[in-house]
């Protein structure tokens, strides 16, 4: 494995470190009883899920925002980003009920005040968030729509090195048409994507990409 550029595990504090391996305990603990991660990669946790959700602290999300995470399954990537960023308040939402209680029950046991988790379908989700996040849930068309239906608009300047509102989500493979399909419909957003296996280092990574859409 060559070894990576950048270093997300670099960034935390030594608590956030702790907090980060017991979720991955707990992730494993849950995964016996509700399905949360595919049991074939267990034995990859570390790299395919941890890992995979921290490229989204490349850059930062500023203080006192909102962010929701779309389809959150075991809680990635919102816990993983409610860990590294606790000043800023992270949603998980997902339609399976026993995934949102395991989140829910994690997130307490971390101490983790700074997220909530909401059972329910994505388009219902009542609440409102400066920026989105997904890691592999649904087509880019979709999540830009329950982006639109819930987003609040920032109207702070932007620090360097900060994410760009809008949605930031974790995919692979290819994206063409999904892209495609999303830029006919609002012809007026921009698509930005980023590849990981450089960022990472890892071969794993190679055909997967961070995916930004934000109004240009």
């Amino acid at each position: 494995m060559k070894p990576a550029a950048w270093s997300p595990r670099a960034c935390l504090s030594a608590r956030q470190r702790t907090q980060l391996a017991a979720f991955q305990d707990q992730l494993l603990a849950f995964n016996r009883r509700f399905n949360l991660i595919s049991r074939d990669a267990e034995a990859y946790v570390e790299e395919r899920h941890l890992l995979h959700c921290l490229a989204l602290t490349h850059r930062s999300f500023p203080s006192n925002s909102t962010v929701v995470d779309w389809g959150t399954g075991g809680g990635l990537p919102a816990v993983p980003l409610a860990i590294s960023f606790p000043n800023v308040t992270f949603y998980a939402v997902d339609a399976v009920g026993k995934k949102i209680q395991a989140v829910q029950t994690m997130g307490r046991r971390l101490g983790l005040t700074n997220l909530h988790a909401w059972h329910g379908r994505a388009e219902e989700w009542p609440g409102r968030a400066h920026f989105s996040v997904s890691r592999a849930t649904a087509p880019l068309l979709d999540l830009w729509r329950w982006h639109l239906h819930s987003c609040i608009r920032e109207t702070r300047p932007l620090n360097e090195g900060a994410w760009r509102p809008g949605l930031i989500c974790l995919k692979g493979g290819d994206l063409r048409e999904e892209i495609e399909v999303l830029t006919q419909s609002y012809p007026e957003v921009d698509v930005a994507t980023t590849s990981l296996q450089p960022l990472l280092g890892a071969s794993y990574f190679a055909e997967k990409v961070i995916v930004e859409v934000f109004e240009a």
